[in-house]
């Protein structure tokens, strides 16, 4: 029990906090394209595809935080403390966004403010995700199973690159939802602006993957050295595919799904392949799943709740995705 335990917890968290960079990154994406789009009908259409999935969508990063204050709350007393501020940044921007969300409709025609809020809350939380990302995956300095380093530690050029990563994958997973979703004038520039961010998106997935095993000898080990490097070779193979079948789904008016369920899949790979470089550690590279574990009395009464309580949850996930599937036309909406 005390070794299963902690790995069904770090799938749970895992699991959670896929779900959230997937179904939260294309709401995110869509507040972060704004400004790409000039006539308040393109707005309108664009906020209503997203209007019934938001609020629902950032239930997940609700239960990967949780989840992991209860279940490691030795790994949560160190990553607080380390990542404040970006996390504070984070939660801020995700409340001003949520707010102009509700707010927008309600002031307009003098809803301009709640426009700007809308795409900065968007792009700031999502970068800020990003730099926490970074700053995890760079490593963070402990001491005796306590934070011993500075405020300011992840601010690096690393963690700035993961920022700027997440915020072109998010703004090309907001781009293809939106060829999938609508219709017109907003697909068709969708199109236009999925491409560069597939590309820019692509490139950074590049640069980190070189520069990680650059600046951690542990992830190097990981990947570059036999037999891990044939077992693991398929992961580029499939990302490089993924890439292909992203670009020509963006351009086929024939198949719009393809666009984005390849985003996502090419998303969920990247994300994969940084599980793989930090097994087992939940807070690299110091401390193991086990090492930060809850005690297991803990965890299995936990446990037990989360088996009640998550089912309703993907229950209520489904029936709302598929209770507003389809297109999503000019003029039409939800709020």
């Amino acid at each position: 029990m005390e070794f299963g335990l902690p790995l069904i917890w770090a799938a749970l968290i895992g699991t959670a906090v896929a779900l959230y960079i997937i179904l939260d990154g294309f709401d995110l994406g869509v507040g972060i394209l704004y400004p790409f789009f000039k006539t308040e009908a393109a707005h309108d259409q664009m906020m209503n595809t997203v209007a019934p999935f938001w609020d629902g969508n950032e239930t997940w990063l609700v239960l990967g935080g949780g989840g992991l204050w209860v279940a490691f709350p030795k790994a949560y007393a160190i990553i607080m403390p380390a990542l404040y501020i970006p996390i504070i940044v984070m939660l801020l921007a995700l409340v001003f966004r949520g707010v102009a969300f509700e707010f927008r409709w309600v002031a307009k025609p003098h809803h301009f403010k709640w426009n700007v809020a809308f795409t900065l809350g968007s792009l700031f939380a999502a970068f800020a995700q990003g730099v926490v990302l970074g700053g995890l995956l760079q490593g963070i300095k402990v001491v005796d199973n306590h934070f011993a380093g500075g405020p300011l530690d992840w601010l690096t050029p690393f963690s700035m690159m993961c920022g700027l990563g997440m915020c072109c994958g998010y703004a090309l997973l907001g781009a293809t939802w939106l060829i999938m979703k609508t219709e017109g004038e907003v697909a068709n520039q969708s199109r236009v602006i999925a491409r560069p961010f597939l590309l820019a998106l692509s490139g950074i997935i590049l640069i980190i993957s070189l520069w990680t095993p650059m600046i951690i000898p542990r992830i190097a080990e990981v990947w570059f050295t036999l037999p891990n490097f044939y077992y693991l070779s398929p992961v580029p193979i499939l990302t490089i595919l993924l890439f292909i079948l992203c670009w020509l789904g963006i351009s086929d008016n024939r198949h719009t799904m393809q666009a984005f369920f390849s985003a996502v899949v090419l998303f969920l790979l990247a994300y994969i392949g940084l599980v793989i470089s930090n097994v087992p550690y939940l807070v690299p590279p110091s401390l193991t799943v086990w090492q930060a574990a809850a005690a297991p009395e803990s965890q299995l009464f936990l446990l037990l709740g989360t088996l009640v309580l998550l089912p309703m949850i993907l229950g209520y996930t489904v029936f709302v995705y598929w209770t507003f599937r389809g297109k999503l036309r000019e003029g039409e909406g939800y709020h």
